[in-house]
């Protein structure tokens, strides 16, 4: 019987018009595996469009996709390099080329750009419940951290005290605030470095960044986006993709300026994806009220870890966009 040929070319990098590729191999891929783990009745949504340019942008020579010998797209890994952070997400392969080796193909790849980055960090994450990716992850030499659980909390009246917001800020403070943050970050860990993600935020109005500052001191920020995350859907939460906080109570300060923040853009609740790698910030989201709506395991390429922060500190680096 006559067989299609099974080529995959590749890697290119994708461009605004593979948005809609992009999204119809993210929702079908995605909607599979939740099928397979036993969630039939659930169905991926497709992504705003702003949000695939935001990680496409971010990630830049990271991004990555691969065609058939139609030039449908096959497959897709966008990899993300902050400073010596290194990471990839999403990622997928489409239903009826997966158990080609193809997944292996774009994870490796992904793994040898990162390493060619000098990064000290190569992560990903991926379902807990999911036993299929953990074995095979493990098997291209990642191994299993801790989790990363997502926290939200309806928005509530506090007082939000003093903060700084970058979209409020002339080009000279934002220039200013850059290059503080990206030093206070360097200083708690080493080569971390959010500054991308803060610029592209504001460039693509996604989102906005806070910084909290006392005595002329950063104790804290949090980077977050307002913007749908979904494909025709309205907003309704606002989503923090990168924090930081010196303290704890820096960091109880921070969730009192973002529900002020979520206020502002009228959204209805605040999302934050928590790493429990650090414990106490997990204690203080449960005992403001924060709800336990998923989890993820952070997964690490065996050698290139996470770094460990000073005792106190807080970093909360999101790997899902």
């Amino acid at each position: 019987m006559w067989r299609p040929e099974r080529v995959v070319n590749g890697p290119t990098a994708p461009s605004l018009e593979d948005v809609a590729s992009l999204n119809r191999v993210f929702s079908e891929s995605f909607t599979d595996r939740y099928r397979r783990d036993g969630l039939v009745g659930v169905r991926v949504p497709q992504l705003n469009p702003a949000i695939w340019r935001y990680a496409i942008e971010d990630a830049g020579p990271g991004a990555m996709v691969w065609y058939d010998g139609d030039h449908d797209m096959v497959a897709f890994n966008i990899s993300h390099c902050s400073g010596t952070e290194g990471w990839m997400g999403p990622l997928a392969v489409r239903t009826d080329r997966q158990s080609e080796g193809i997944g292996r193909l774009i994870v490796e790849t992904a793994v040898e750009w990162l390493k060619d980055r000098r990064v000290t960090t190569i992560g990903l994450e991926t379902m807990p419940r999911t036993v299929d990716n953990i074995g095979f992850y493990s098997r291209l030499g990642f191994v299993p951290r801790h989790l990363t659980i997502t926290m939200t909390h309806e928005v509530s009246r506090g007082v939000a005290g003093a903060f700084t917001r970058f979209s409020e800020c002339d080009a000279t403070r934002q220039a200013t605030l850059l290059t503080a943050t990206r030093e206070r970050l360097d200083q708690a860990a080493p080569g971390h470095d959010f500054s991308r993600e803060i610029e592209l935020t504001g460039q693509l109005t996604v989102g906005d960044t806070v910084v909290l500052e006392e005595g002329g001191e950063i104790r804290g920020l949090a980077l977050y986006h307002s913007a749908p995350l979904a494909d025709v859907r309205p907003s309704d939460e606002l989503r923090v993709l990168k924090l930081f906080a010196d303290s704890d109570q820096s960091f109880g300060r921070l969730l009192v300026i973002l529900e002020s923040c979520a206020a502002t853009h009228r959204q209805r609740r605040v999302a934050i994806r928590c790493q429990t790698a650090f414990p106490e910030a997990y204690q203080t989201l449960v005992q403001h009220g924060y709800r336990v709506r998923w989890t993820d395991l952070r997964m690490t390429l065996d050698g290139w870890p996470e770094p460990t922060l000073p005792a106190g500190h807080v970093m909360f680096s999101n790997w899902e966009i």
